[in-house]
């Protein structure tokens, strides 16, 4: 028997999902490769290509071919893009599928997606800025920023970064799902949205344990606005997005999408069934996963995240000291997550998937894209992807983050 879509309603990690019928495979089709094996036009671009001009050579280049089409075929995923950096060895760039079902255009590694719940790790360096600039303190109850949130004089933004305020998922509210899901072109305001879960009481007392919940960063975006008296867009753009210099990356205020872009597919609908998911509205996950890059910005990003190359040596300290998740292998920092040595976060939102994480032992970096978040056999596809190829990759360091949320 199906499950609502509130499984897993579009956050992307943590606690075990029920089983999809997964969708039908898509033939295998063409391998293109941006620029032959040794690296990216976008690495060439950003000035920044530091692995050697020959890959990683042609046998584990051919092994990695046949691990993403493997996972590919298997999970019935339409179109998949993966980038691996690894400095002194080479580099692995490809896109393997079509972006569209219909036309059947092929994947390319130039387009933009949506990357879900990675918004989080943009988000929390926006709130981590302010703590930097004595603005704020991790340890200030939400109550001094925002009023009506259920036992905010007990949870501190520190209990909102880390995943542990208790509050309730507004992503699990059945009300938030059916007004959604029945118009998935709706507009939401932060606060809209927030109340769907405050309707409920708390899950847990703070700090009590993990929870993955998207209330918990919506609200961390309207305490950047609050304090910094500017939209949220603006100031990730003028405090994180510029200085890290991604050119690519924004928060969108409504369905806009730039071109070019994948076809979006999901089966997180009422009846369940396969839809074209591309012009939906994120709204309604702003802070939490409403946020759009590619894979040259995502590759940048992933190191400057881990490396705390935006924030003081203190506060990126602070950021990394992971708690435990109840998931082997994983923990969960201040917005950002430690899955076996590869720091960074997915995303999952209906229709995209994306994994940006980088594993300082290797200097590596790896970035994942797909055009459907549908599960198979009750895993993210995203996950299934990092896992093959960090599996070829770096074998005692296999990435993992097969928890999702309920």
């Amino acid at each position: 028997m199906r499950r609502t879509p509130s499984r897993r309603l579009f956050a992307a990690t943590l606690l075990v999902a029920s089983v999809l019928a997964p969708m039908t495979a898509t033939p295998a089709g063409a391998v293109h490769a941006v620029s032959g094996p040794g690296g990216s036009l976008a690495a060439a671009r950003h000035g920044e290509d530091d692995c050697p001009p020959d890959g990683l050579g042609p046998e584990l280049t051919a092994r990695l071919d046949k691990a993403v089409a493997d996972v590919r075929e298997q999970a019935g995923i339409p179109g998949v893009v993966v980038g691996l950096w690894m400095p002194g060895k080479g580099s692995y760039v490809r896109a393997t599928g079509v972006a569209d079902k219909v036309t059947r255009e092929p994947m390319a590694t130039d387009g933009f997606v949506r990357i879900g719940s990675e918004t989080k790790t943009f988000t929390v360096t926006a709130l981590l800025k302010l703590v930097d600039d004595h603005r704020i303190r991790l340890d200030d109850p939400i109550s001094r920023y925002i009023h009506g949130v259920p036992n905010g004089h007990r949870i501190t933004l520190r209990h909102l970064a880390e995943m542990r305020s208790g509050l309730f998922p507004y992503t699990s509210d059945p009300d938030f799902i059916h007004d959604l899901l029945s118009d998935p072109e709706r507009s939401f305001t932060p606060e809209e949205a927030l109340a769907y879960g405050f309707k409920h009481r708390n899950t847990f007392k703070p700090g009590a344990q993990f929870e993955y919940s998207n209330s918990n960063l919506v609200l961390l975006g309207l305490v950047v606005e609050k304090v910094s008296g500017q939209p949220l867009a603006d100031f990730l753009r003028n405090r994180v997005l510029r200085p890290a210099h991604l050119r690519r990356t924004f928060l969108p205020s409504g369905p806009e999408f730039p071109e070019p872009h994948p076809r979006g597919y999901t089966n997180q609908t009422l009846s369940g069934a396969v839809v074209d998911s591309t012009d939906w509205n994120p709204s309604w996950a702003w802070a939490a996963g409403a946020m759009i890059s590619d894979l040259h910005d995502l590759r940048r990003w992933a190191k400057i995240l881990a490396t705390g190359e935006l924030l003081s040596p203190e506060t990126q300290a602070q950021r990394l000291k992971t708690l435990p998740t109840g998931h082997p292998g994983l923990g969960y920092g201040l917005g950002i997550f430690d899955a076996n040595g590869w720091i960074g976060h997915n995303g999952s939102i209906p229709g995209y998937e994306t994994v940006t994480v980088y594993l300082p032992e290797r200097d590596a970096t790896l970035v994942i894209m797909l055009n459907t978040d549908i599960t198979s056999q009750g895993q993210e596809p995203s996950t299934l992807v990092a896992r093959a190829v960090t599996a070829v990759v770096t074998p005692d360091h296999v990435y993992d983050g097969a928890v999702q949320p309920r």
